[in-house]
């Protein structure tokens, strides 16, 4: 899978995607990246990549014309391509839209700037807005790097372990199951018994009430009954009442 990154500071991402699983996957080539300079657009002498908005206010705006340049560099009507903009305006990124945008080749991300992009570009040159969260960031790039380490993730290849991937916090609409390593006590706090016990079926039931307890008290509105098992569904209706929910 492929990224392109059009950002007007190219310089960010010197490091993000070298260490770890994501900087292996980019090493191996299973995902590429390539980082575009904005102001490689721009027509005059200063590069001169923003402007004062229309109708005044506080702040500069990113032009459309260098933004649109940028983008239809790298378009291709042969690759199954996606164009996102990132902006608090987008919507907001979770694991079914992840899924969503793992099953193109390609993914085009402009990186938004200062008071941000002009309208026309978001509205007629993008395919997608997405935002990671209801607050602002000074631009773009962060914003960037969460969605590609998050879509790369699904890249096979990328994560050893498909199952890993599969049974991932919110992929049925439940968090994970807390985990313990060892030391069996640390400072006088012990691991839960059933997880030492060595009694696979209890441990799976506990891990299996455990999600569902964690995701009820810290973000119930994620729940999917529809994706839930029997089993998982009367879990739920118990701790529901135990829990006054």
């Amino acid at each position: 899978m492929k990224f392109y990154i059009l950002t007007i500071l190219p310089g960010y991402f010197e490091g993000p995607f070298r260490e770890g699983v994501l900087g292996k996957a980019v090493q191996r080539g299973d995902v590429k990246i390539e980082i575009v300079n904005i102001r490689d657009f721009a027509d005059d002498p200063h590069r001169t990549v923003d402007d004062t908005p229309y109708g005044g206010g506080e702040g500069m705006v990113l032009k459309p014309e260098p933004v649109v340049k940028a983008i239809e560099s790298v378009r291709n009507n042969e690759k199954k391509q996606r164009v996102i903009a990132m902006t608090p305006a987008g919507r907001l990124l979770n694991h079914a839209i992840v899924r969503e945008l793992s099953e193109f080749e390609e993914i085009i991300i402009v990186c938004g700037r200062y008071e941000g992009i002009d309208e026309r570009v978001l509205e007629y040159f993008c395919d997608d807005l997405i935002s990671i969260g209801d607050y602002v960031l000074t631009g773009g790039e962060p914003a960037a790097v969460v969605l590609i380490d998050a879509v790369s993730r699904f890249v096979p290849g990328v994560v050893g372990n498909r199952k890993c991937v599969e049974e991932d916090s919110f992929s049925r609409g439940l968090l994970d199951y807390p985990q313990w390593t060892r030391p069996a006590v640390f400072r006088g706090i012990p691991v839960p018994e059933v997880l030492l016990s060595g009694n696979h079926k209890e441990i799976r039931k506990w891990r299996m009430m455990k999600a569902i307890e964690r995701t009820l008290k810290r973000r119930p509105e994620i729940i999917r009954e529809d994706l839930l098992t029997e089993e998982e569904r009367e879990i739920l209706k118990h701790l529901k009442v135990r829990l006054g929910k």
